[in-house]
Formats: structure tokens, C-alpha cells, sequence
């Protein structure tokens, strides 16, 4: 199997068929060479690899995120967390590191992200 078929297969079970159908719809000639290159390289090679879980890679990401100012990529990896299996505990530990190591105006703004994405994912597990 290749780092592309691997790293589909990984994406799709992190962030869920239904987000990457639509996004692999909206790929266009001009994004098509970017989309190949995060599946094989951030999730085919990255993602997939055997040394740590799911779980932690979320974890580690949306602290990464969160310092980064990455406002969009933040609420989309803690919606995948439902898929990777970390918690509304496990979030928030990582954001502390980030207010110690990365400054507590860059957590301040990804607690809020967070708070928001629980609600809106709350609001629609309700409306489901």
C-alpha cells in the first residue's frame, strides 16, 4: 500500500468520510498537488506511523495549533477527537502546556475555540 493510500485511509478515519469526501470534491488543479502532499506526508507518513496513538497525535497537534494561531485547524481537530478517542480532559491539558510554553493569550484564544466547538458539536448530537 502507498503513503497516499495509507495516508487516505488514516485521514478518513481521524477527521471522518464526511469531512474528507467534501474536501476531496472541493479539490481543484490549482490545491490537487497540495491535498496529495498532506495525505501522503502528514498522513501517510506522519499520522500513520506505529509509535504513538491516535489519541496523543491529537493531542500534540492541536497544542501545535493552538501556539500556531491556527484558528479553523484547531476546531477541526477537536471535532476529530471523536474519532481518536481524546477527551475534553486530554484538550485542556494540552492547551495549559501551550499558555506555559507557547504564551496564555495564545491558550486563552484556543479555550475559546474549544468551548465554541464542544457547543456546536453538542447543539448538533442534540439536533441529530
Amino acid at each position: 500500500m502507498s503513503h497516499h493510500e495509507i495516508g487516505m485511509k488514516t485521514r478518513r478515519k481521524v477527521l471522518g468520510d464526511a469531512h474528507v469526501t467534501r474536501a476531496e470534491a472541493s479539490k481543484t488543479d490549482f490545491d490537487a498537488p497540495f491535498q496529495d502532499l498532506i495525505t501522503e506526508a502528514a498522513w501517510g507518513h506522519v499520522w500513520s506511523r506505529p509509535n504513538i496513538s491516535l489519541r496523543e497525535r491529537s493531542m500534540i497537534t492541536i497544542a501545535l495549533l493552538a501556539a500556531l494561531g491556527q484558528d479553523e485547524e484547531v476546531a477541526m481537530h477537536v471535532r476529530s477527537c471523536r474519532n481518536t478517542g481524546a477527551t475534553a480532559d486530554d484538550i485542556r491539558e494540552a492547551l495549559l502546556h501551550v499558555a506555559i510554553y507557547a504564551g496564555v493569550p495564545a491558550a486563552n484564544h484556543a479555550i475559546k475555540i474549544v468551548k465554541d466547538t464542544f457547543a456546536e458539536m453538542q447543539a448538533e448530537k442534540g439536533a441529530a
